[in-house]
């Protein structure tokens, strides 16, 4: 297995100057209209990233070594070429749409990905968002090791992917040339992706490209300006309870279940779900919980 570089460590350097950048764009070209930067909010969202690392370091044991178990049972092997690598982000690609739709679908999925939708701000800082619980993501990319892709490969495709989407967090950049905003995830859509308005929930959920939205029905275009964060914010800038809030409301809502039914749908059915006597999903568009974004 040739060795890959850990893309993220390669890009914090331009993390860093992107976000001066951004800041410095903000300061002397202000839009009173745009989110804009807040300290606290910005520096929870720091605070979130360097836990996430710390926390992703401790995930991945148990990962890495299922992933591991996976590849040597399977016959198949992707060798690692120059040709190779731009399939595997292909397919990594489309896994990640899987993997990010189904956390906003599945409640306790939403919980661990709840966090990076928390700000009520739009920016580069925002991409540093991340949560402590990122292991919910694993099963996404089981069929791929199992027809071969070694997990170093898989890790770095994901890493690759990660750094992407970095830049697509700002306001600072409008629309994009017309085949690239067919294709590519871009500032424009994730603005879509963060916003909180009933139409835009749930929708554009591609990493590198966004044409499994197109593919899949769940693309929306930009066009009125987003409101960023949850439809029921949680007013805090506590990284715990950032990291946590979803899941102590899921807690309650066991506790105050009424049947094993209604528990099942607590944790396992959209986050906007309400026990009803034909079990029907309610739609996201209404702030039933401290969820939705």
């Amino acid at each position: 297995m040739p060795n890959l570089p850990d893309v993220v460590l390669w890009s914090i350097p331009a993390f860093v100057l992107l976000t001066v950048i951004e800041m410095v764009s903000v300061r002397i070209h202000p839009d009173e209209d745009a989110a804009g930067y807040e300290t606290k909010d910005s520096l929870t969202s720091v605070g979130m990233g360097l836990g996430s690392l710390a926390f992703d370091f401790l995930w991945k044991i148990p990962i890495v070594a299922l992933y591991t178990g996976i590849y040597a049972l399977t016959p198949l092997r992707v060798p690692v070429l120059w040709w190779t690598v731009p399939l595997m982000l292909l397919a990594q690609d489309f896994f990640y749409y899987w993997s990010h739709r189904g956390h906003h679908v599945i409640r306790i999925l939403w919980a661990c990905h709840v966090v990076h939708h928390s700000s009520r701000r739009f920016n580069l800082t925002t991409a540093l968002r991340q949560p402590w619980t990122s292991w919910t993501v694993w099963p996404f990319y089981v069929p791929l090791v199992a027809v071969g892709v070694h997990p170093a490969a898989l890790a770095f495709c994901s890493s690759a992917n990660l750094v992407y989407q970095f830049w697509i967090h700002t306001e600072r950049i409008g629309k994009l040339p017309r085949a690239v905003e067919f294709v590519f995830n871009t500032p424009s859509h994730h603005r879509v992706h963060h916003a909180s308005q009933g139409g835009y929930l749930d929708r554009n959920f591609g990493g590198i490209l966004i044409v499994w939205d197109r593919l899949f029905g769940s693309f929306v275009q930009e066009t009125e300006r987003p409101v960023y964060g949850l439809t029921k914010n949680i007013d805090t800038y506590n990284p715990l309870r950032v990291a946590t809030h979803e899941y102590a409301a899921i807690a309650r809502d066991l506790r105050a279940a009424s049947s094993w039914r209604e528990r099942a749908g607590r944790v396992f059915r959209g986050p906007g779900w309400q026990p009803t006597p034909g079990g029907i999903d309610k739609p996201r568009t209404e702030p039933v919980t401290e969820t939705a974004a």
